[in-house]
């Protein structure tokens, strides 16, 4: 835990939570090889800075690729530095783009989160680097925001990056709309407010031609009631993390049912939250985004 005041104080548990690495194993490296010496607060707490943290990412990274630790503990910190630099440009790889997003949202450093998404979106494109980079670390991060290794703030930070390169890909895509396909209406429920995977299905729909219509989060239910009296053909497409609950999802793809029942609306609902809810012929569920991009796009 850190002391109110001071900056970047780590627990061991947390350079494990962000490693990867044990903590019996950290220590057993400080007492054998010397790799790290965390110091302590006035209240006698040990703790790590933040630099051992960034050398510790940089070990695991190494050992990784087959890096023996009683090699890697003779190093100096720029010796260090040099060699993963020179692995990543030999190897890539994820794990070298994760280690760099975790310091760019350790240090709010937005000019490294540019460099690392810039560089792997010209290798890959954009929907891998969503797909690849940014869904499975924001799964990560949620971990390390459970354990209390990293505070909302960072995860605000790093998260809102993710979104701003989504929006200026939005923001730079063709207008014209194809007219063989009804809109998308693209909406989370109200008290749902993790959207960036739908902004991710935005991209995808005007990638692919057709008309999005990106509501947002918290949308009251009422709301679409009355955008599918305007778009009487249109596909309302949601991706749920957490509202409804799980207990709750069974009761909101009734609600639409009734709702919407002598329409021509239809619904795709996606996330774990609908494990196991039956739908209609209008209303569709699925468990995760990838089939969710499936049963969207199969006709597009």
């Amino acid at each position: 835990m850190k002391e109110r005041g001071i900056a970047q104080q780590f627990s061991i548990k947390d350079l494990e939570h962000f490693t990867g690495i044990k903590s019996h194993t950290i220590r057993a490296w400080e007492q054998r090889y010397k790799l790290l010496v965390p110091k302590r607060t006035v209240t006698n707490i040990r703790y790590y800075s933040g630099d051992d943290l960034k050398k510790l990412l940089n070990v695991g990274y190494l050992i990784q690729h087959g890096g023996k630790i009683s090699k890697i503990a003779q190093l100096s910190d720029a010796a260090l530095i040099e060699k993963v630099r020179d692995m990543q440009m030999e190897e890539g790889g994820l794990s070298a783009v994760f280690s760099q997003l975790k310091l760019s949202m350790l240090n709010y450093d937005e000019a490294l989160f540019k460099q690392v998404v810039d560089e792997y979106t010209h290798e890959h494109g954009l929907d891998r680097t969503v797909l690849d980079v940014f869904l499975p670390f924001l799964s990560q991060i949620g971990v390390l925001w459970l354990t209390n290794t990293i505070c909302p703030a960072q995860e605000h930070f790093i998260s809102h990056l993710m979104r701003q390169e989504l929006h200026a890909a939005v923001s730079h895509s063709a207008i014209p709309f194809r007219e063989d396909h009804p809109p998308i209406v693209l909406f989370l429920p109200e008290r749902e407010i993790h959207d960036i995977s739908l902004l991710f299905i935005h991209f995808l729909c005007r990638a692919n031609g057709l008309k999005s219509i990106f509501l947002g989060a918290s949308v009251p239910f009422n709301d679409l009631v009355t955008v599918g009296d305007q778009f009487p053909n249109a596909v309302f497409v949601t991706y749920c993390t957490t509202h409804p609950s799980s207990s709750e999802s069974a009761d909101y793809v009734e609600l639409i049912k009734a709702e919407f029942a002598g329409t021509e609306n239809q619904f795709l609902l996606g996330g774990k939250v609908f494990e196991g809810v039956e739908g209609s012929n209008r209303v569709k569920t699925v468990t995760d985004g990838a089939a969710l991009a499936s049963a969207l796009f199969a006709e597009a």
